[in-house]
Order: C-alpha cells, then sequence, then structure tokens
C-alpha cells in the first residue's frame, strides 16, 4: 500500500502559522502589561491631562446639590439619563466630576459647572488594557483569557525550572547571547511571580466576570444580567418612571458625615434621576481593608436603607470587592503606586524576553524565519512608540485626537517594517546561531 510523503512546503507553511498565532498570543500579552503598567497611574495621567480645573481637598454636600441640578437642568428635552455619578475629592485625584449619560463635566467648590472633562487620552490607555480597544464584551474577555496564559505561564515556568528559586539571584550575562537573556528572564519572573501570580489571576476573574455573567443570566435568570451580580454587589431598586424631584443627595452625604465620619467617600450615584424609582448610592472606602469601597443606600429624601455587604458581608463578597484594588494598586497611595509600575515594567521586560526565547530555541531547533524575530522586535519596540505619538497626538492635536487608531496604525507599521527588513536578512547570508542557554 503507497503512502503519500507530506508536503514540506505545507508542513514548513502550518509551522509558521502556529509560530505567528503563538507570536499573536505574546504581543497581546505584552501590549496588557505594557499598558497595565502605565495605567497604575491612571488618576495622576488625568491630573496631567486637563490642568485648568478646580481641585479641592473635600466639597460640601448643599454643593454637590448644586451641581447635580445643574447638571440635570442643563440636560433638559434629552433622553433621562439612567445614571448619574459624582466623582468626590480624593488625594489622588481631588476634583469634583459629574457625569451622566450624555456629557461628564468638573465643578468647582461651590458646585458651579466650569468645564467639560478632557482625559480621553487617559481612557484610551484605560481601554487598551481592559479591553485592547474592543468592543466590551470581546475586549474584556479576551483580556481575561491572557490573564488565565499568565497564570499558565507562571507555573508551567517554575515547574520547568527545578533550579529557579536556588539561583535567584546568579546571572550568567557574561556569557552574551540566549544566556544571559534567559537569565534576566528567569531571575525576573522569580522576583515578580508572587505579584505576578496576583495581577494574573485578578485580571482573569475581572476579564471573565462579564462573560459568566452574561452566561448565567442567559440559562437561568432570563438574561437579567443584573440578577447575577446582586448577591455581590446589591440588587437594583424597581423602576418607576413617574417623574419625581431630584434627590436628596446632600442628606446622604451629611448622613455620613454624622455617622460615619471615618469612612471617606469616592462617589455618589444617583439611579434613575428624576424618576419615582430613584434612589442614592454612596461609595467609602475602608481603612486597611482592599475592598475598592462599600455602597451605603439612600431613598431619595436621604433615608438610610442599608449597605451592600462588601465590607462585612460574605467572604464571597469580599473577595470580588478586593479584586479591582489588588489588581490596579490603589489602596496604598503613591508609594504602593511606584511598586507596581516597577514590578509591573518587570512583567513587562519577561513577556518581551519570553518569547525572544523562544523563538531563539526554534532557530536552534532549525526552525528559522528572521520574519518572525523581526515581527516581534516590532511588537517590542513598536508598542512604546505607538503610545509615545499617542502622547504627542494628545499636546498637538488635543483631546479629540484619534488615539485608538493612532496607536493601532503606528504599531502596524512598526509591526510591518519589521517584517520587511526581516525578509531582506532571510534572503541574506544566515546569521550565527544563538548560544543555548542552560537551565
Amino acid at each position: 500500500m503507497m503512502t503519500l510523503a507530506p508536503d514540506t512546503g505545507l508542513v514548513k507553511r502550518g509551522l509558521s502559522a502556529h509560530a505567528a498565532v503563538g507570536l499573536l498570543a505574546g504581543a497581546l500579552l505584552y501590549l496588557v502589561c505594557l499598558s497595565g503598567t502605565l495605567l497604575v497611574f491612571y488618576e495622576e495621567w488625568q491630573r496631567v491631562e486637563q490642568t485648568d480645573t478646580p481641585e479641592m481637598e473635600r466639597i460640601a454636600p448643599d454643593a454637590v446639590q448644586r451641581a447635580v441640578e445643574a447638571v440635570l437642568a442643563s440636560e433638559r428635552g434629552k433622553p433621562a439619563t439612567t445614571h448619574l455619578y459624582v466623582h468626590l475629592p480624593v488625594p489622588a485625584l481631588p476634583r469634583t466630576t459629574v457625569t451622566t449619560d450624555h456629557q461628564a463635566v468638573h465643578v468647582d467648590a461651590a458646585g458651579r459647572i466650569v468645564v467639560p472633562e478632557k482625559n480621553l487620552w487617559s481612557e484610551f490607555l484605560y481601554a487598551l488594557h481592559y479591553t485592547l480597544n474592543l468592543p466590551a464584551l470581546v475586549g474584556i474577555t479576551l483580556v481575561g483569557i491572557l490573564g488565565m496564559l499568565m497564570v499558565a505561564l507562571a507555573i508551567t515556568g517554575v515547574i520547568a525550572h527545578p533550579r529557579i528559586f536556588r539561583d535567584a539571584f546568579r546571572l550568567r550575562s557574561r556569557h552574551g547571547g540566549g544566556v544571559g537573556l534567559a537569565d534576566w528572564h528567569n531571575r525576573l519572573s522569580v522576583w515578580t511571580l508572587p505579584f505576578g501570580l496576583a495581577i494574573a489571576i485578578t485580571g482573569a476573574v475581572i476579564g471573565l466576570a462579564s462573560v459568566t455573567a452574561y452566561a448565567l443570566g442567559a440559562r437561568y435568570y432570563g438574561g437579567d444580567v443584573e440578577a447575577v451580580y446582586a448577591p455581590i454587589f446589591g440588587e437594583e431598586a424597581e423602576p418607576d418612571a413617574r417623574p419625581a424631584p431630584i434627590p436628596n443627595v446632600a442628606a446622604a452625604l451629611r448622613h455620613m458625615e454624622e455617622r460615619h465620619p471615618e469612612v471617606p467617600l469616592t462617589y455618589a450615584i444617583i439611579h434613575d434621576p428624576g424618576t419615582a424609582g430613584q434612589h442614592v448610592q454612596l461609595v467609602g472606602t475602608h481603612d486597611r481593608r482592599l475592598i475598592f469601597g462599600e455602597y451605603y443606600g439612600f431613598t431619595a429624601d436621604g433615608r438610610f436603607t442599608g449597605t451592600a455587604g462588601l465590607a462585612d458581608g460574605s467572604i464571597g463578597q469580599q473577595a470580588a470587592a478586593s479584586n479591582y484594588s489588588l489588581h490596579f494598586g490603589d489602596y496604598g497611595g503613591l508609594p504602593v503606586k511606584m511598586a507596581y509600575c516597577l514590578l509591573g515594567l518587570a512583567l513587562t521586560v519577561v513577556s518581551a524576553t519570553g518569547v525572544y526565547i523562544w523563538l531563539g530555541k526554534r532557530r536552534r531547533r532549525g526552525i528559522d524565519d528572521p520574519r518572525l524575530h523581526a515581527a516581534w522586535g516590532g511588537v517590542v519596540w513598536g508598542a512604546p512608540a505607538a503610545l509615545a505619538a499617542t502622547i504627542a497626538a494628545r499636546i498637538t492635536i488635543g483631546n479629540d485626537a484619534p488615539f485608538a487608531a493612532i496607536f493601532w496604525s503606528g504599531l502596524a507599521i512598526a509591526v510591518i517594517v519589521g517584517i520587511a527588513l526581516g525578509h531582506r536578512r532571510a534572503a541574506g547570508p544566515q546569521q550565527a546561531a544563538v548560544v543555548e542557554p542552560a537551565e
């Protein structure tokens, strides 16, 4: 019986396609690490981006009430907003900002509207890390999968290198080539292992929560996603669209000042403002806790109705509320942010060198594709350059610059140029192999 010999050309193309898929996953992981490192200073970026905004250490309850009334009055004739958010002054971002479904404005300490919020570059950076600038559900799910990949890489990396902890401070960079690269990759992986696992696990949980909620909602709650989140973050009140006076946010704020002066407030939220079904929530942080905050509920006239239980409810509730702060590093002020930035930079280097090591091993096995090496170089150096281009666009063009288009087109150009250069090298003399890293 005659057997067909494998088509070597087809096999080579299959291997190249397989490597390209691996390179794409590595590139997305690198972008998530890089953008996350910068996003640690999210509030600071907003302050730098818009310097003409009134800043204050605190704002009086009556001033908040005036701000809410002024913003809602400015939206008469527009579709009713479903939620109104008042960002209250906090040390990292000492500004008061009112956001609705239609606008976001900064107000002064007296509650007067001063300027529209103009921080689209910061929002672009947030979306790049959170969703890779893709549609929300698709992007956040993909980032969650990348978080799972980070967990798998960390665990398998430790298993594959039994001496990794014993050699935690051993560097052989004097040998050059792949040995030095592998050493730095392994050492940084060990030094950042607890941080990397914490970031990866919380990122996976945050990223996959939305698609999980949609699946559970479709399966058990008739498509009601809010019902899935209700046991954790509290239930929404029954809607009642009949017109009603604007709620008394000032009374709720005064209640917290009198009863819970130890709880710093970060947000005031009005659900369905101007309707009979409206209610108010205040978000308060708790000292020496990782939770992003506790929800304090109030009726429209300012009567306290209870908390959601994020601070003292079930372990599951408290764990869910702690994911965000643990992932973004916003629980310990500037020193913690600086530590997160340095550790995030180390993770970015680990993700970049890991792919270089993988490509080097392929080359030593005789699977050499200079275009893949050059494409990865385009990603590693092109992404920071593309981010720098978006900053330049923010300075020269302004808040309305197409930041996502600038970034992704700049990154694509860097990769294309790298592939073109790699193609030229592939047509020339073969380069010497890199030294095999000793494990």
